[in-house]
């Protein structure tokens, strides 16, 4: 069954039928973003998947052909702030709900990629690896992976020093390094390097 025909099998319950995803969870920098996507009845988009299965070109291309074809469309964040308040779970949750309340229209159900979902207020449904079995989901994963990855392009403009454009915050050798040679910076997430400096000083000492 394709992602299109799997979005299909909800046509004749629901008319709106949206896709839901969130970017930048495991990162150790930076907001974690949302996507909500709608797309009208019949529309296939060709070459989509899961964004992490695709290469970054593929996601630009694909980025502004679902933007064009949706029905509805929405975009968003919470920030690192959030992420340190509440948690990284109920900040990706809480960038879900914004995505969703962004819309131009109201979703008749909600398909969410993961098994944590957030309440939405409305018929909903959790997919575990939603986003290589939904369409919209898909779509929405492409949406959230694109908008993040281009705002730690921005980010690596203000702190050049960590080099964000390479890592996109991600816990890579380089950025480890980054953070041994210059501290964190403040879009570095605390909580999240917490074990990595009681590790190193363990390893000190």
């Amino acid at each position: 069954m394709t992602l299109f025909e799997f979005d299909n099998t909800y046509r004749d319950r629901y008319k709106f039928i949206c896709g839901v995803d969130e970017a930048g969870r495991g990162p150790l920098a930076g907001d974690v973003y949302a996507a909500a996507v709608i797309f009208p009845e019949g529309v296939v988009i060709d070459g989509l998947n899961d964004s992490k299965k695709l290469t970054e070109k593929q996601r630009e291309k694909l980025f502004d052909e679902i933007k064009e074809k949706a029905l509805a469309w929405c975009i968003a964040s919470s920030t690192v702030e959030e992420i340190e308040r509440i948690n990284i779970l109920e900040a990706a949750k809480l960038a879900m709900q914004r995505a969703v309340e962004g819309l131009s229209l109201r979703p008749d159900i909600i398909l969410i990629d993961g098994n944590m979902p957030p309440k939405f207020g409305t018929d909903s449904e959790a997919l575990v690896k939603g986003d290589g079995t939904s369409q919209a989901i898909a779509a929405a994963s492409v949406l959230a992976k694109v908008a993040r990855d281009r705002y730690m392009k921005e980010l690596a403009l203000k702190y050049p020093q960590w080099q964000f454009e390479k890592h996109k915050g991600y816990g890579t050798k380089l950025h480890y390094q980054m953070i041994d040679q210059f501290g964190e910076s403040p879009v570095h997430r605390p909580s999240f390097l917490k074990k990595y400096y009681a590790k190193k000083a363990a390893h000190d000492a």
